[in-house]
């Protein structure tokens, strides 16, 4: 009887155990493909600012060109523009913080989780391989470092010259802000190029980041 009880007793632990590991695993997959799904949408939200960018500047251009017949409609374009632009920014913030702190959280569950292996050399491979994933999510940071202030910058730009404009779309109004245009729209081409390491990083963090089968 007593054997039995013991019996009992031990496959319920076992099964117990099973369910906790089978759990521990789920919960890792998903802050996976979280994590991986988040860098999906800040990649599509940087991929849309480059786009946006073109857009902005040609309608900046437009503008401020010599002759333009209907100066008010190219202004409303202009600052239809200017509203995506801040949008854009406002949107690629919010992501890339929820990127960094899921990373951070993800990163430190499977530390916790690696410290429980009794297989001392599954615990260093595992070790190994959130070292090399760690300080590959850690180069779109560093990748991301010149893209805060060029934007921020940018959007400076962009934003006072509407203000300067609403107030003075004048044939004289539009000749004095030209050259300051012009400078906008070389801040512009610079955030895109600083934006194009970090689309490489998030890419290659991705791949790694990756289930098995799917991207």
């Amino acid at each position: 009887m007593k054997l039995r009880v013991n019996s009992a007793v031990f496959f319920t632990a076992l099964i117990l155990g099973a369910v906790i590991l089978a759990g521990c695993a789920t919960k890792g997959m998903q802050r996976s493909e979280k994590t991986g799904t988040t860098m999906k949408t800040v990649e599509g939200d940087y991929q849309q600012a480059i786009e946006q960018l073109d857009t902005t500047k040609a309608s900046l251009e437009d503008l401020v060109r010599p002759g333009q017949a209907d100066v008010k409609k190219a202004f409303e374009r202009y600052s239809d523009n200017v509203d995506k632009m801040e949008t854009l920014w406002k949107r690629l913030s919010g992501h890339s913080d929820s990127m960094r702190a899921q990373g951070k959280e993800y990163f430190a569950e499977w530390q916790k989780q690696g410290n429980g292996y009794t297989n001392p050399e599954i615990q260093a491979l595992s070790e190994q391989r959130r070292s090399d994933l760690s300080a590959i999510f850690a180069e779109i940071s560093d990748a991301s470092i010149g893209v805060k202030g060029a934007f921020k910058a940018y959007m400076s730009d962009i934003t006072e010259i509407r203000t300067y404009l609403s107030t003075d779309l004048t044939p004289k109004g539009i000749e004095a802000i030209t050259p300051v245009t012009q400078k906008a729209g070389k801040d512009g081409d610079e955030l895109k190029h600083s934006i194009d390491p970090v689309l490489a990083a998030i890419g290659k963090a991705r791949e790694e980041f990756a289930l098995g089968g799917t991207r």
